[in-house]
């Protein structure tokens, strides 16, 4: 496919044309858009317009009429050709006027170009003249750039010529082929006349056979329409049954049915009234709620107005003190802090009063209950006489109650709130509430193991232990013990009196003495273990008595009691704690001894902030103004629970909580139900051991609707109290600014934690400064701490306004200046000396260096800073190398001053490098027709932004973005795009500079190899319209061999770099396609010889992924199957739904679906869906509608080699350079298709099945404009001569409509065929695939010769015979057996000559000799039917004659679907009166029988008259050759018996004899007397 470079021949051009339109691709450069005729057109255009030979033939007189196909096919093309001729010409008539625009544009830019050269030239003399150098260069620049354009616009005038001359020439070749077709047009318009006339007449003849068609159809339709009548008679009589059944049943189910509803309905009323019931409960319940709390609203309203007046009036009579108090110029924060204390005091005195009295009661009424209990068992049995000298019970209580009320400060000092916070219990355990169980074993190892065993049994005091007398004992000490014993026994407690002494006091001691649960968290579990010590002087006994009421749910006791123990001896009790709620629990678990009860207090508390700061004032002594320094100040938590904290100050302006502390000065008041009282908390260990005597659980329900409430109206949600809120505002005094905070004054303070908050000390002006900080909480029961800080600023006579200097960010080695200013408050002149630190001496100057500065003025001193690249080594520590930080002092001396002054000099210093990456650059080898990009990095090595720029490029390198030139960023990297295009092949080797804003210069090597190859493409980069899924788009090029000759002077001629020139002669190329690619190359192989070119088709054809199509397949089959899955578990549930729950069912659903779908989706990816399978068709059809668009881009590599494919040896490769290659880039956008079919799960193809040839077959296929436009619709021409046909083609499809289109397959032969019918709009092509089976009606037949002979039978008998026809197709066939007897058309045979009289070779007709009856002679059974596939039918032929002939003959024809001639079987048969006959001889009668009547012969002389037939046995003898004897003349008659049925008359067995005349003709004359003997004898 090669053309030559500048001359098309004729013969070339118009093999190059393709015959069809849509095979026709325009090029996209207009010189190569020249398309020319096909070689029909020539071959006409140069011979002459004629038609080929027909053949003679009997149909000789129709094709005269009709013209032949290829006739047709020509005028087609020619018309097409003519057409298309008209077309090129005027696009090249356009072309050629725009080439000459751009020609005339192209010499005004010349002259132009050549105006400003010249008036360039005029101002470089002048610049040169004046010695102007920059101007001069500039201009001489100018005037380059001018040259170049100019150079570029001659090189553009020559192409423009040279494509404008190849356009007129084209031209020229196109007027001339136009003249050429003339002739070949008008031979054309006479043969379609002429096809035309021809049409009409087959139009006719077909109106007529449809007009027969109609009328057998009508006929068909009577009879379809009588059999419907009867069916429709049938089915109104059992429609009719059947409703009658339905009604009855109807009737039946309709009394059940009520007596159902009836039920339902009662249940449904039962359940009305008891929701109605339930809910009316439920709304009064609300109803009184909600009053509940409006009452409680308004109380907690008084409650706040109240505390909100006593606050107000507590902060007023507070700021009086405090006003009073500075006035007298005393300390106010240390006698608020006393007062503060001191009501704290008496607060707690307070309470511990009416704890007492409390405590006086209890006593009093339990002592009253006792002297009750005793009284009655006095009552019922004699107590023992009391001891000498005892009191009477009622003056021990009283006087016990005396001491506790009048004693000692030590019995009424209440437990200090430390002891309770330092109590750690080391013996606590913590347990998942979960896991622990009241039963479970504790890790606390006991005093005395014995004890804890499981096995262990309680000790039994045996009887004769009992009355044993102790050893060594006296009688008094033997009489105390069985009294105590016998009271034990008895439990009656009674004072214990030993040797004289009385026990008085607790009987056990408890270690440890308070059972306290710390810092407990909710749905834990604490186990603690107490010792129980007897202190008595004896034997006692311990009996647990429980817990109080309201520890019971959350305390269980663990004692096993160890009956007697002596004095001194002790048990261990375990006490079990479960928290469920929050809240602080105080009780007792108590005990009964020997000698009394009594019991160990119990305390569980919550986790509480406990804070407090290491040191109230903060003395920072006496500093210098200027100066800075700091302390450090401690927050503590000793509590469990954290809280947030922030540090202000105490005159600035803040909210704060007031609860319950009363150094928040607040107030809490907790309404009850009792009545309403006060409360002053006075400490926090105090406040986490009061409890709330509301309950927990009355409180917790209450406290969600409480909630509600209160956010709604604007007020507090606590449920225990009332929040008061202050805020205090004190203006801002001097000494914010001179003491501060550190960087953390606010944050978590975790607990059991600290927290460390510097203060910072800055005087600024001389004289005392005090300030005041506080420290406040989050947790609303943290009180807000305070403390002070102090110190002293001393004055100093010279400062630095500023004191330090700040550079910013500066280069190494350039010079930076600034002033620094220098006061003196100095009522006299001072000498002034500066000092730079001797590291920096290098750097570093202060100019002057000495100086003095008068009274009460400024002074001004330069710096000059100017750091050089030893910078890091010489600062020492003044430099930081990581950050790059300078921290310079710099010294004042001041005369007479001890103290210097001193500034510091601040500065980071930075480098000004710029590095390139890589260092060095290559590009390898390039071809002159394409650019090699890489990227290089650009890093800046300093703090500071810098321009750059890359000056000097050569031609061939251009840098982007920007062109090479931008601003970095500090520390930033710049990815700079190298592009190097050789103009020419040679080696290159360059260096790039690029240049700061300072001057420096940084360069980066490169080199290259330039390459020119022996090939090139017409276009190296081909760019796709958006192609729709599975649409095509073609893009034709051409790659050129334009290398025809090596002379280097000439023409640059190919080469790599430096090397030798490339050969001339053939060259091969091959594009090398990537995997996968959706893109075709035609042809990828191919050879150019030199000076021509080769046309190069690309065609991208994007589609989905095959792995994307079948996990969507996949998906579909698991939710088809899921649905029958669910589907079959609901009917199964609808059974089961009377016997099983919801929830079961719930259950069984995901299990049958979990069995389900797990193996199916197994056995789903185990097999492979094939391409052509409904499921993955319909995947493809889904993902099609849903696709979003891609862009692809391809660069396809074509390697060249020198030689010619052809002349490779066997499947040798050729020599490819991998130098020596081009590269095409394809920009390949794929888009969604805007017609898609919706009908068939969306499949393209379309089968028709297997269609029996002369039958069609219809199919209807449905799309959709799924895009948001109307669009015209065109459709690919099917092949005429086709089987396929489109019945209803449509012109505009609407946006978002659906059409259908109606697809007809009628085969004419037995063939698979296949057609694409592609459906065509402006945005893509829809390709569906027809397909579909032609299948022959192919029937065998089981007789050979297609004759079928019957014999020989006697007259008015009948004998049958059978025969197969196998249907070898694969359709079921309809077929029907006729008899040309039987035919309509007989009559007219039987106007004609008889055969034997027109056709001596044939004597008899098709249909011979009939039955005189009328009768057929010849019936064949079945008539007609329907064989199916592969299936076989029988067939019986019986012969019936009814008179004697031999002639009996009939023809049987096989139709198929009534239109189609299968077989012709041939029916012959011979009758006979008698069961013998003679055959053989020549005729002596005609086939044809007279119309005479046959004279009949009665039975006695029918024998005689028989006996008259004649046969006539003619013999030849030839005589050829009378050397060599001839062989005698021969000829056979037969003598044949009829097996008959009938029953023969019995005669006498004797030979038959018959005598004959032979007659023999020579030269004489002969007679012979022939005599015939024959015997028939009767088998057994």
């Amino acid at each position: 496919m090669e053309e030559d470079a500048s001359l098309f021949p004729k013969k070339e051009l118009l093999d190059n044309v393709p015959l069809s339109e849509d095979e026709r691709e325009d090029l996209e450069d207009p010189e190569y858009e020249a398309e020319f005729l096909p070689p029909e057109a020539a071959n006409s255009a140069d011979l002459g317009y004629c038609c080929p030979q027909r053949k003679q033939s009997t149909d000789a007189d129709k094709s005269k009429k009709r013209p032949a196909v290829p006739d047709r096919l020509k005028a087609c093309h020619l018309r097409k050709t003519w057409s298309h001729l008209e077309k090129l010409r005027e696009e090249k008539e356009l072309f050629i006027q725009k080439t000459r625009g751009e020609l005339r544009a192209c010499h005004q830019r010349i002259d132009s170009i050549t105006k400003q050269q010249a008036s360039v030239a005029a101002e470089v003399a002048a610049g040169k003249e004046a010695n102007n150098t920059a101007a001069v260069g500039r201009l001489q620049a100018v005037s380059r750039r001018l040259c170049m354009e100019l150079d570029n616009e001659r090189d553009m005038q020559s192409k423009i010529t040279a494509l404008l001359q190849k356009s007129e020439n084209t031209m020229w070749h196109l007027a001339i082929q136009e003249g050429q077709l003339e002739d070949v047009r008008k031979s054309a318009q006479e043969e379609e006349v002429t096809s035309r006339k021809y049409l009409r007449e087959q139009v006719a003849k077909q109106l007529h056979k449809e007009e027969e068609a109609s009328e057998k159809i009508k006929r068909n339709r009577l009879l379809r329409v009588r059999k419907s009548m009867c069916l429709q008679k049938d089915h109104v009589l059992r429609h009719q049954k059947l409703v009658e059944d339905a009604q009855k049943n109807h009737r039946i189910a309709v009394k059940f049915l009520k007596a159902s509803l009836r039920r339902i309905r009662e249940q449904e009323k039962e359940e009305e009234m008891k929701s109605r019931e339930h809910m009316k409960r439920r709304m009064d319940a609300v109803l009184a709620l909600k009053n509940s709390i409006t009452a409680n609203r308004e109380t907690l309203r008084k409650f706040q107005a109240w505390s909100q007046a006593k606050a107000d009036l507590a902060e007023q009579k507070a700021q009086a003190e405090k006003e009073m108090i500075l006035a007298q110029g005393g300390d106010a924060f240390k006698q608020l802090f006393h007062q503060r204390r001191c009501e704290e005091l008496e607060a707690q005195n307070r309470t511990f009063k009416e704890e007492q009295k409390l405590r006086k009661q209890e006593i009093i009424n339990q002592i009253l209950k006792e002297e009750a209990e005793e009284e009655k068992r006095k009552k019922k049995q004699s107590s023992p006489a009391p001891a000498m000298g005892q009191a009477p019970l009622r003056e021990k209580t009283w006087s016990y109650i005396t001491d506790i009320c009048e004693g000692d400060g030590d019995r009424a000092e209440h437990p200090k709130a430390s002891q309770f916070l330092e109590a750690i219990s080391s013996e606590s355990i913590q347990g998942d509430l979960r896991n622990v169980s009241w039963e479970d074993d504790t890790l606390a190892e006991p005093e005395i193991p014995g004890l804890w065993k499981e096995d262990y049994k309680p000790y039994q005091v045996p009887k004769e232990e009992a009355d044993r007398k102790p050893v060594d004992g006296t009688k008094m000490d033997k009489d105390i013990l069985a009294r105590t014993m016998e009271q034990l026994r008895s439990r009656v407690t009674h004072k214990q009196v030993v040797s004289g002494h009385e026990f008085k006091g607790r009987p056990f001691n408890s270690k440890p003495k308070l059972i306290h649960f710390k810092d407990f968290d909710i749905g834990k579990v604490y186990k603690k273990k107490i010792t129980l010590i007897n202190a008595t002087y004896t034997i006692n006994y311990c009996k647990l008595v429980g817990v109080e009421e309201h520890l019971r749910d959350f305390i269980h006791i663990d004692f096993d009691p160890p009956g007697p123990m002596s004095a001194g001896m002790s048990c261990e009790v375990l006490v079990t704690f479960k928290p469920m709620i929050n809240k602080d629990l105080e009780g007792n678990v108590s005990f009964l001894a020997q000698t009394g009860g009594f019991s160990v207090p119990l305390k569980c508390s919550t986790k509480k902030c406990t804070l407090s700061l290491d040191k109230e004032l903060i003395d920072f002594g006496s500093y210098v103004v200027g100066e800075t320094t700091s302390r450090i100040i401690t927050l503590t938590n000793i509590g469990g629970l954290g809280t947030r904290f922030k540090f202000v100050r105490a005159s600035e302006s803040y909210e704060m909580d007031l609860s319950q502390s009363v150094m928040k000065i607040s107030s809490l008041f907790t309404y009850e139900d009792k009545g309403s009282y006060e409360k002053i908390i006075i400490s926090p260990s105090e406040q986490q051991m009061e409890g709330n005597e509301s309950s927990p659980f009355d409180m917790q329900s209450q406290k969600k609707e409480l909630d509600n409430k209160e956010q709604e109206e604007g007020h507090p949600t606590e449920s225990e109290g009332v929040t008061v809120t202050t805020v205090m505002t004190i203006p801002p005094s001097e000494e914010q600014m001179e003491i501060s905070l550190g960087e953390v004054t606010e944050g978590e303070i975790g607990p059991f934690s600290s927290i460390k908050v510097p203060v910072i000390f800055t005087p600024v002006t001389p004289g005392t400064i005090h300030s005041m900080f506080k420290v406040m909480f989050k947790n609303q029961q943290c009180p807000t701490l305070y403390f002070r800080v102090m110190g002293v600023a001393m004055d100093v006579p010279v400062w630095v306004p500023k004191p330090n200097v700040d550079l910013k960010i500066c280069m190494y080695d350039r010079l930076y200046q600034d002033s620094v200013l220098v006061h003196t408050r100095s009522k006299a002149a001072l000498r002034l000396k500066f000092e730079v630190c001797k590291e920096l001496r290098e750097h570093v100057e202060l100019l002057p260096e000495t100086g003095y500065i008068q009274a009460q003025s400024s002074y001004a001193v330069q710096l000059k800073f100017l750091p050089r690249h030893s910078l890091p080594e010489d600062a020492g520590k003044y430099f930081d190398k990581e950050s790059r930080v300078l921290e310079a002092p710099m010294t004042i001396q001041v005369a007479d001053q001890i103290k210097p002054v001193g500034f510091t000099l601040h500065a980071v210093v930075t480098t000004s490098d710029l590095q390139l990456s890589p260092s060095a650059v290559d590009f390898g080898y390039c071809t002159i027709y394409e650019a090699i990009r890489t990227q290089v990095s650009l890093y800046n090595h300093s703090l500071l932004p810098q321009g750059f720029g890359f000056v000097g490029l050569p031609k061939f390198v251009d840098i982007q973005p920007n062109d090479g030139f931008g601003t970095i960023l500090p520390l930033e990297t710049l990815q700079l795009d190298v592009i190097f295009q050789p103009t020419k092949a040679k080696e290159y080797s360059f260096e790039l500079i690029c240049k700061s804003e300072i001057n420096r210069s940084f360069k980066l090597a490169c080199r290259a190899v330039g390459i020119h190859p022996p090939l090139e493409l017409s276009h190296y980069q081909v760019k796709f319209a958006a192609t729709s899924l599975y649409d095509t788009s073609v893009a034709t090029l051409y790659i050129i061999n334009s290398h025809v000759s090596i002379n280097s002077l000439i023409h640059s001629v190919p080469r790599i770099g430096s090397e030798d020139a490339f050969p001339v002669g053939p060259t091969s190329f091959e594009f090398l396609l990537p995997p996968d690619a959706p893109i075709t190359i035609s042809p990828s192989v191919g050879t150019v010889s030199p000076g021509k070119r080769c046309l190069i088709q690309v065609a991208f054809r994007p589609v989905l992924p095959s792995e994307l199509i079948r996990q969507e397949a996949f998906q579909a089959l698991n939710k088809q199957v899921e649905v029958k899955s669910v589907r079959k578990d609901t009917v199964t549930q609808r059974k089961d739904l009377r016997r099983q729950s919801f929830s079961t069912l719930r259950l069984q659903n995901r299990d049958r679906l979990l069995r389900t779908s797990t193996p199916l989706n197994t056995e789903l990816h185990e097999q492979d869906l094939k391409s052509n399978s409904d499921e993955y068709q319909a995947a493809q059809a889904t993902l099609a509608r849903s696709f979003q668009g891609k862009f692809d881009k391809f660069v396809v590599p074509c390697v060249v080699a020198h030689g010619d494919t052809k002349d490779r040896k066997g499947t040798e490769p050729l020599s490819f350079s991998p130098h020596n290659t081009l590269y095409l880039e394809l920009w390949c956008p794929a888009v969604a298709p805007s017609i898609v079919v919706t009908s068939n799960k969306g499949i393209t193809t379309t089968n028709f099945g297997d269609i029996a040839v002369g039958h069609h077959g219809i199919r209807k296929v449905s799309i959709q404009n799924i895009s948001s436009e109307d669009l015209a619709v065109e459709f690919s021409v099917l092949n005429p001569n086709g089987p396929f046909i489109l019945l209803n083609p449509i012109s505009k499809l609407p946006a978002g409509e659906t059409q259908i289109l109606t697809l007809s397959f009628s085969p004419h032969e037995s063939v698979l065929a296949q057609e694409t019918l592609d459906i065509i709009t402006k945005r893509g092509t829809l390709s569906l695939t027809l397909t579909g089976t032609g299948v022959a009606s192919m029937i065998t037949c089981s007789i050979e010769g297609d004759v079928l002979d019957m014999g020989y039978v006697i007259a008015r008998e009948s004998v049958s015979s059978s025969f197969k026809l196998q249907n070898c197709s694969a359709l079921p066939i309809k077929f029907s057996l006729q008899l040309d007897s039987l035919s309509p058309s007989r009559s007219k045979g039987q106007q004609q000559l008889p055969q034997f009289l027109t056709s001596p070779a044939q004597r008899t007709e098709v249909v011979g000799t009939q039955n005189h009856s009328g009768q057929s002679v010849f019936s064949v059974i079945p008539v007609k039917g329907i064989m199916d596939p592969g299936k076989a039918q029988d067939f019986t032929v019986t012969f019936s004659p009814d008179h004697e002939s031999l002639y009996f003959s009939d023809r049987l024809q096989v139709m198929l679907f009534e239109k189609k001639l299968s077989h012709q079987i041939l029916l012959k048969g011979a009758a006979r009166e008698h069961m013998m006959f003679v055959e053989g001889g020549d005729p002596l009668d005609v086939p044809v029988e007279s119309l005479t009547v046959i004279p009949t012969y009665d039975p006695e002389h029918r024998e005689e008259a028989e006996e008259l037939k004649p046969i006539l046995v003619t013999l030849d003898y030839i005589q050829l050759d009378t050397d060599t004897p001839a062989p005698p003349a021969t000829r056979e008659l037969q003598v044949g018996c009829i097996r008959t049925t009938q029953l023969s008359p019995k005669k006498p067995d004797h030979p038959l004899m018959v005598s004959a005349l032979l007659h023999l003709k020579g030269d004489v004359k002969e007679t012979y007397k022939v005599l015939f003997v024959a015997q028939v004898v009767t088998g057994p």
